[in-house]
């Protein structure tokens, strides 16, 4: 097999991969919505340093930096590691016109999926963590700089290939551990909304965990009871990012809060009364006297 093919290949396999964890992740059914301006931006990335000849780790790390920069200032808030994911997805689609065009395609590809992860990851978080613009520059400037030291590591890599295989392998992994981390912080936020009568006990242990959130849950239907652990997740990433905010926005925050918890309750009550319907006030069950 060729390099050309063979990048081909871990191309294929890098947005797949990457794929499979965002849905495992957010359980999101309109994917498109959140990946086509990244890829977009990615390819048109791609294109222009294709066309210049410019194929160098620096060049990817800042270009990719600022792909990342202007998918968090037009895209829909996130969290740190959707940033890296939807940064390596724009690495990878960056990397597509040196894949069928170019040379040294193996690294060229590592290189651009590492740096998209690190630019995804650190421009992210600034905007998770951090209120004051001037402190989200700096931060968004040592990510650059970051990403630029981090697409240098697959040069040092003896094989191209070996470089693709652990990108494509080590950023789909990293995603997924922080999944498993997170579960006992979304626990625990879903563990208050239960103690003031927002969603069911019985509903936060399989809301929260990463596995059996993927099943029904008990619940009639199991589409339905994946759009409630997606909005009931979304809670719990709004609660985090209401800390530490100034009042006016956490305000903001707190109306999107109240609204996400009113459409659990009218769900979690539908699926009561579909459940069990003499729990229901509309269908009063066994208590009608039978017709003589």
């Amino acid at each position: 097999m060729t390099d050309s093919v063979a990048a081909l290949v871990f191309l294929a396999a890098a947005f797949a991969a990457l794929i499979v964890v965002w849905l495992f992740k957010t359980l999101d059914r309109e994917l498109w919505m959140s990946w086509r301006t990244p890829l977009a931006a990615g390819i048109a990335a791609g294109i222009a340093l294709r066309l210049i000849q410019v194929a160098h780790p620096a060049a990817f790390g800042i270009v990719l930096s600022l792909v990342a920069l202007y998918v968090r200032l037009t895209g829909r808030e996130s969290e740190p590691v959707d940033g890296m994911i939807l940064g390596a997805a724009a690495g990878a689609a960056c990397a597509a016109p040196f894949v069928v065009f170019g040379r040294n395609e193996c690294r060229t590809l590592a290189e651009c999926l590492i740096a998209g992860a690190v630019a995804g990851y650190g421009i992210t978080w600034a905007s998770f963590h951090v209120t004051d613009r001037a402190r989200q520059l700096m931060i968004d400037a040592a990510t650059a700089a970051a990403a630029v030291a981090m697409a240098w590591v697959p040069a040092l890599v003896r094989h191209d290939r070996a470089a693709a295989t652990a990108a494509v392998a080590v950023i789909p992994t990293m995603a997924m551990i922080t999944v498993f981390r997170q579960w006992p912080d979304v626990r625990a936020q879903l563990s208050h909304e239960a103690s003031h009568g927002f969603m069911r006990d019985a509903d936060v242990r399989r809301t929260a965990h990463p596995f059996l959130r993927l099943g029904s849950g008990g619940w009639a239907d199991r589409k339905a009871h994946r759009e409630f652990v997606r909005l009931a997740n979304e809670i719990a990433l709004r609660k985090r990012q209401q800390r530490n905010r100034p009042p006016e926005i956490a305000r903001l925050y707190q109306v999107e809060i109240i609204k996400l918890r009113m459409q659990i309750q009218a769900m979690s009550r539908i699926d009561r009364e579909v459940v069990s319907p003499s729990d229901s006030d509309d269908v009063p069950s066994d208590t009608i006297a039978p017709s003589r």
